[in-house]
């Protein structure tokens, strides 16, 4: 490894599986020392494990404040700073028509997806405002930038997510911080596998239903995503920030696109004439 995140401390929110998971796995290859925070206990202490001293856990329920300012803390008292945030932790949510869809599920989509990533910039700006430097990642994803890939409040706190982290990284710019977010397109995830099949273990028969859908022929892993975070979090990205970076093999480039073959005849249009 490239070493690209040496000496940082990070947090990954939801880090005890699928996208979070691998991007821990990926920032401690490139370096970081991170900390986990999940609801997951079994999953999150076995992560942290397998890292070892690059990584410790908090179960951390991230739409309660006190949670999320425990585990910025956590990372200051344990490794002496906080570098980047990387505020993931997700949930499908409400699912079902608009005329149908219960407030109570409304609002408890919109505390994991979205209240949560205002607590972890909050937190986050908290300890790195002082330092004037750190790095705040969010998980968008393709339905917060195409309408009808998603669940009406999935679509509405992704769609939100990027415009908070527009917001913010206006304000926190001045300070050396930097703030993005990512959106991933289909990855094989156990959410993924819920949502596919009514099974979170049916990854292999989620990848290949993702493959055959994929403009690109292949199944996004939670890998490419950790990717794209590490880019985000390095200085490779240092002229980078109040963006949100679509990772959806073309998903939402082709989202209803007409598909030419190479026999239609090519159409040059000048004037409003055929030529």
């Amino acid at each position: 490894m490239t070493q690209r995140l040496a000496g940082r401390v990070a947090i990954v929110t939801g880090g005890a599986s699928g996208i979070g998971a691998g991007t821990v796995r990926r920032f401690v290859e490139e370096g970081a020392r991170v900390v986990i925070g999940d609801l997951d206990l079994d999953g999150g202490k076995r992560l942290a494990d397998e890292m070892g001293e690059a990584a410790r856990f908090l179960v951390t329920d991230v739409s309660v404040e006190d949670d999320v300012a425990a585990l910025v803390d956590l990372a200051v008292a344990e490794y002496g700073a906080l570098d980047i945030m990387f505020n993931n932790a997700g949930i499908l949510g409400a699912v079902g028509p608009i005329a149908a869809t219960p407030a109570a599920a409304w609002d408890r989509t919109i505390e994991v997806l979205l209240r949560s990533v205002f607590l972890g910039m909050k937190h986050a700006a908290r300890v790195m405002v002082p330092r004037q430097s750190g790095v705040i990642l969010s998980t968008a994803s393709t339905a917060g930038i195409t309408g009808g890939l998603g669940p009406h409040a999935y679509s509405a706190c992704k769609h939100a997510v990027v415009g908070l982290t527009k917001s913010v990284a206006a304000e926190l710019a001045p300070n050396g911080i930097r703030v993005n977010a990512i959106a991933p397109g289909t990855v094989v995830t156990a959410m993924t596998s819920i949502a596919y099949t009514g099974e979170p273990a049916n990854l292999d028969e989620t990848g290949e239903r993702i493959k055959a859908a994929s403009s690109l022929g292949i199944a996004g892993q939670p890998a490419d995503i950790a990717n794209a975070a590490l880019y985000l979090a390095s200085d490779e990205s240092r002229y980078v920030t109040g963006h949100c970076l679509v990772v959806d093999a073309g998903q939402t480039t082709n989202a209803g696109a007409k598909r030419f073959s190479a026999a239609e005849p090519v159409l040059i249009l000048e004037g409003g004439r055929r030529v």
